[in-house]
């Protein structure tokens, strides 16, 4: 059964479900680039009049719709593509081979202790929201993070950015100065 939160983001909804849709982590996909994806639900999800932006996690769907389009006429759709990909599949939408591997350099002790704030602290309230945090580097004090779903484009996404990820990240990690997005 899929059940819907709304999020802060009037123009993003979340869709849950109890089983697994993503065993690789949080991936987002967006309209413009749906012509080159593999993956057919997703190539199908993003095609919907509307659907700008599609973000998938472990448990959870976020779709994100344009300014015109009314859940009225996109949730349901959501659901039942959802629903019917469940009924024909036992395995998750993404599957570990899929998997895009990191090329980030985790060597440095101070990447390391600002990625496993990002990770404990950081990404499972954005995943409450229906989105997800992605840190792209560390130089010269200033973290670079990529906020994704929900998060993407949201009112309240430079705020949370600034008052909430900033505050964090300068107080377990003293060598942060700053957070951007990219």
């Amino acid at each position: 059964m899929i059940q819907t939160e709304s999020t802060p983001n009037p123009n993003s909804i979340k869709f849950l479900s109890e089983k697994t849709i993503s065993d690789i982590g949080t991936e987002e996909f967006q309209k413009q680039n749906s012509e080159s994806l593999s993956n057919s639900f997703i190539k199908e999800l993003l095609n919907f009049d509307g659907v700008e932006l599609v973000l998938l996690s472990k448990n959870f769907l976020s779709v994100k719709k344009t300014e015109e389009a009314s859940w009225d006429d996109l949730k349901p759709m959501v659901i039942s593509h959802l629903n019917h990909y469940f009924e024909n599949n036992d395995e998750p939408i993404l599957k570990d081979f899929n998997k895009k591997e990191n090329n980030l350099n985790n060597d440095d002790d101070t990447v390391k202790r600002i990625i496993d704030v990002l990770d404990t602290k950081i990404r499972p309230a954005v995943a409450r929201d229906g989105g997800d945090i992605k840190f792209k580097s560390f130089e010269k004090g200033v973290v670079k993070v990529e906020l994704q779903g929900s998060c993407s484009g949201c009112p309240s996404s430079l705020m949370t950015l600034k008052q909430g990820v900033q505050n964090l990240l300068k107080h377990y990690v003293k060598e942060v100065n700053s957070v951007e997005a990219n």
